[in-house]
């Protein structure tokens, strides 16, 4: 499938696709076309077992900078009666939060620049993000007079607790790439100079391990935002099963007793 607003990279034999977010001179600002191509992305990497990781990033100097005003502005003259700002976030916004968070691939997100908005937003519902030490994200929302979506207001409270979760969204606070590590909403920082050698690195890893188990890890921690302690036990007996019946744990298994680097098919 072709694609105008977003660019695919493949690495590593196909087992990644990098996303790029291809719209430099808006700052990677979100159209509805844009949320449509990496939903569809993110989609057909979902079914394609040669797939084993996806990263997505941004072409210039910003990971994304939210959503294109422009285009925002002129979705409607009366915004009350034909509600475009919520079909706006229903049929592409949430489409798009379901697709990472239930994929079945690890979705890590890689922030190169400023992420503002729904482009912080996009960063903190992948499964983890690595950033640039002079990246920044910021909760933009409120200086337009907006909320957070893109799962803000279901993320942000578990991620931070109801407090700083409060101070973000108000705000706007920027926060620069190693506050962010410290709060726990970075996985990694690295310098400027080192970001591409150092995030692909780690994207090599990933997109060679168990991949089936990577995505029983993703639900299992997904569905502990509500599951009490007794129905997380059983959810985790059940996933274990389901990751023992895996070729990959074969071969783990396998590895460990021939004292050898296990060979992961992602089956």
């Amino acid at each position: 499938m072709s694609y105008e607003q977003i660019e695919i990279e493949d690495r590593f034999e196909g087992k990644l696709k990098v996303i790029y977010l291809n719209q430099p001179h808006n700052y990677n600002s979100f159209t509805k076309q844009m949320l449509n191509e990496i939903y569809l992305c993110l989609e057909a990497c979902n079914v394609d077992s040669r797939v084993r990781c996806v990263a997505i990033t941004g072409k210039g100097d910003a990971f994304c900078a939210g959503q294109n005003l422009k285009e925002a502005i002129g979705l409607s003259e009366n915004l009350h009666e034909e509600r475009t700002v919520e079909r706006m976030v229903v049929n592409y916004y949430n489409p798009l939060v379901r697709s990472i968070v239930k994929n079945t691939k690890p979705i890590i997100a890689l922030v190169n620049g400023a992420a503002v908005g729904a482009g912080a937003m996009l960063a903190l519902i992948c499964d983890f993000a690595l950033a640039k030490e002079s990246s920044y994200l910021s909760q933009g929302f409120s200086k337009i007079g907006l909320i957070p979506d893109t799962a803000g207001t279901y993320f942000l409270p578990k991620l931070l607790g109801r407090q700083m979760a409060n101070y973000l969204a108000f705000t706007g606070k920027k926060l620069y790439a190693s506050e962010a590590k410290n709060l726990g909403l970075i996985a990694e920082v690295f310098k400027d100079e080192d970001f591409e050698d150092k995030a692909n690195q780690i994207l090599e890893q990933i997109s060679n391990l168990p991949t089936k188990a990577l995505s029983i890890t993703k639900d299992a921690f997904n569905k502990s935002y509500i599951n009490n302690l007794e129905d997380q036990l059983e959810l985790e007996s059940r996933a274990q099963q389901k990751a023992a019946e895996t070729d990959d744990f074969k071969e783990g298994i396998a590895a460990f007793l021939e004292k050898r680097k296990p060979n992961y098919k992602g089956n």
